[in-house]
């Protein structure tokens, strides 16, 4: 499969540019306010992520369709399960919740999602995922009926986060969950930025870019904000 945008990622990464992702929720989505929400959304933007924890009233397809004709930003699912996926984006994160014990999230999802993927032209990230405490009852653990990891529990996110590098993973992602009240802390980045050598995704809590900052300064590659945009 193509690793174009992938390969852009770390080009990027490469020469010091510092990625952000705004996530667009297809449960919260309104295409009759898309324009002013791209209107709103940082000009240092890089990327769309498309995706949640749940799509109720199936509307990735509605959501990629919208957004690729409103924006040249590359569009990214970012799926909470298999039936999250929609061929008309750029590229799909191919998640594995590392972080939990659920064999559903592990490699379940993932199954039920391979033959489609296989025939599709969307570029495939594999993706290690490690949902860290953000201080609140998270879609993702509920969902996936999973724990958080305690942001106290360095060496256990070291660990996983590696195990995951090594299990063939193109990108980690960090994530504290949305609305989450404590972003990943810049201790838990910076380490896991030392130990691992793929690019780090941080998301969840980050609202101010005084958050992105320190995120930024502390490893991270890649942000990805959401909920402060949809609370506008």
């Amino acid at each position: 499969m193509q690793s174009f945008f992938y390969s852009e990622i770390l080009s990027a990464i490469k020469i010091g540019e510092k990625l952000l992702a705004i996530l667009v929720d297809p449960e919260k989505f309104n295409r009759d306010t898309v324009s002013e929400f791209l209107e709103q959304i940082p000009k240092e933007t890089t990327h769309l992520f498309v995706g949640g924890s749940t799509d109720i009233h199936n509307q990735i397809s509605l959501v990629v369709a919208t957004l690729k004709r409103q924006s040249n930003l590359p569009v990214f699912l970012f799926p909470g399960n298999h039936q999250q996926i929609e061929e008309t984006a750029d590229a799909l994160l191919f998640l594995s919740l590392h972080s939990g014990r659920n064999p559903e999230y592990l490699i379940g999802q993932q199954v039920k999602a391979a033959a489609l993927l296989n025939k599709s032209n969307l570029e495939i990230i594999p993706t290690s995922y490690l949902l860290i405490d953000g201080g609140h009852d998270s879609a993702v653990a509920r969902v996936s009926e999973t724990d958080a990891m305690s942001q106290d529990e360095v060496e256990d996110i070291l660990n996983t986060a590696l195990a995951g590098q090594l299990m063939g993973a193109k990108l980690l992602y960090l994530e504290a969950g949305s609305g989450a009240k404590i972003p990943v802390s810049v201790e838990i980045i910076k380490a896991v930025k030392e130990t691992v050598s793929i690019p780090v995704i941080v998301g969840g809590g980050i609202k101010t870019q005084t958050q992105c900052k320190q995120a930024y300064a502390a490893g991270a590659d890649f942000i990805v904000m959401g909920t402060v945009f949809e609370e506008g």
